[in-house]
């Protein structure tokens, strides 16, 4: 039988995760519940798609896989079962290589490049917890896209398994290569294109 709603106030697991049926989407960090921010705005869908589009045109030819939320993530800490898992997320983007992680419910484990678009709702839980989460669970490489901006932060895990960032974001006029899909290279420019603006006001600034 499924609950209606989750006490904020405690700690869950995945097997609770999967008993509810909640009228919104939720995401499990830590064991913390977090609700998702209202439905995406049509800028944020717009970058979505641009990416969606460079990437999945340079993976034709290759195993890895991209996908959007909603997509459950549950990321596995050592010694730990499948229903003990306590962080299950719905990044914006993300691309698995390691097509054993891909399963009925999602991915199990960490994927290999994960993007958010901030939000006004997300910016704190993006840049925070959801970075050391990325960071433990040993995500290679981790995308921050500020549509207000138009800057991208990125983030890839070095020998000791910490995220090396870069000392200023990417601009609209750059060009990216990810670490995790060499060869590929993310035209900035074409992924702001056609992004309305937005009020940014309640932003944490990057």
């Amino acid at each position: 039988m499924k609950v209606e709603e989750p006490d904020l106030s405690l700690s869950y697991t995945y097997a609770d995760y999967l008993k509810w049926d909640l009228p919104e989407m939720v995401e499990l960090i830590r064991g913390k519940v977090y609700k998702m921010s209202p439905p995406p705005t049509s800028r944020h869908q717009t970058i979505v798609v641009n990416l969606v589009t460079e990437i999945k045109a340079f993976l034709k030819k290759q195993k890895c896989k991209v996908f959007v939320a909603p997509f459950d993530v549950r990321l596995l800490r050592k010694g730990k079962q499948n229903e003990d898992i306590t962080t299950v997320v719905q990044p914006d983007i993300c691309v698995i290589c390691d097509p054993t992680k891909i399963d009925t419910r999602g991915c199990l484990g960490a994927p290999d490049w994960i993007i958010e678009i901030l939000s006004k709702h997300t910016s704190a839980k993006d840049l925070n917890e959801k970075f050391e989460v990325y960071e433990e669970a040993g995500v290679k490489e981790y995308w921050v896209v500020h549509p207000g901006e138009q800057t991208v932060l990125v983030y890839t895990l070095n020998d000791a398994g910490k995220y090396e960032g870069i000392l200023k974001p990417y601009v609209r006029t750059d060009k990216v290569q990810p670490k995790t899909l060499p060869g590929l290279t993310i035209d900035l420019e074409e992924v702001f294109e056609r992004s309305e603006p937005e009020d940014e006001s309640h932003y944490v600034r990057i």
